[in-house]
């Protein structure tokens, strides 16, 4: 069946080439074409040969902007970066990127934020977190546009958490406490208001500076009036405390009684690590004096 579905794929682009060489009213014969990419494309899909059908769709949109459908051109370069994703992110990305500035073009900002969501996922995938930051950016930008709250601060979690793990901590710091204070305004979202609290309180450890973790915690506790009773205050508390002392023992046993109740994700356990490495050097050096 997959070669028979190539044949068909090569007819039907074979046809649709000859219909733009050929002559003919300038508008009908990219329709005509357009109708036969369409016809390729599925027949490629099929035979699930992902990079010809991906072309093929390229192809497509292409005749869509020489009929002035640019809304029908972005979505082809949407359906030319499904079939890219499957083989190639890099193409995949490239496609998507055309559609978002399609879609902006037609004043489409809800669909662009969209695919430029979906654009950092594919950097995320990849571990090209400063890309992936610059999507999701973009992305929050344009949902908070579109008043597209919920989303918006889905994507600038994203920005946040990326921002953390390449070091860059305040920036992760801000996004956190803007995070939790949108939360703890919305009665759907207040109980989570804790955990992006202690996101930030997390990256505060990282930098190290334990004037500022123990005003962050000051700052917190006034921000919402329940997080001095959460575990996740006592977990902040205690870490600060442990820093303080520079005690890694202390800092250690913490973790493990938070985590044994609940358990700390990865990117917080590798954030926490950090830390942990800053105090064992700290250590270290007393160590080397004394």
């Amino acid at each position: 069946m997959g070669d028979q579905q190539i044949l068909k794929g090569e007819e039907f682009e074979g046809k649709a080439e000859k219909k733009i060489k050929g002559w003919g009213l300038f508008g009908s014969k990219y329709e005509d074409a357009a109708e036969l990419y369409q016809k390729a494309a599925n027949s490629f899909k099929l035979a699930k040969t992902w990079d010809r059908a991906a072309i093929v769709y390229i192809k497509l949109a292409t005749c869509n902007v020489k009929l002035g459908s640019k809304h029908e051109a972005a979505t082809a370069y949407v359906d030319a970066a499904n079939c890219y994703k499957k083989t190639s992110p890099k193409q995949a990305i490239s496609c998507l990127d055309e559609a978002v500035n399609m879609f902006l073009e037609i004043n489409r900002l809800n669909m662009g934020a969209r695919y430029c969501k979906e654009i950092g996922e594919l950097y995320e995938q990849k571990q090209i977190f400063d890309q992936a930051i610059v999507y999701f950016e973009r992305s929050a930008d344009l949902y908070q546009t579109e008043e597209v709250a919920t989303s918006a601060s889905q994507c600038r979690q994203k920005v946040a958490q990326f921002s953390a793990q390449l070091g860059k901590y305040q920036k992760a710091i801000e996004i956190y406490e803007e995070v939790a204070s949108y939360s703890l305004n919305n009665n759907l979202l207040k109980y989570g208001a804790r955990g992006h609290l202690l996101n930030a309180g997390i990256c505060q450890l990282c930098k190290g500076d334990i004037v500022a973790i123990n005003n962050a915690v000051e700052k917190y506790q006034d921000l919402d009036p329940t997080f001095s009773r959460t575990r996740e205050c006592k977990l902040l508390t205690d870490l600060a405390d442990a820093v303080d002392e520079e005690d890694v023992a202390k800092f250690t046993a913490a973790i493990k009684e938070f985590d044994s109740i609940s358990k700390l994700d990865a990117w917080r356990t590798t954030l926490l690590l950090r830390v942990k490495e800053n105090l064992k050097a700290k250590e270290l050096e007393e160590d080397d004096l004394t």
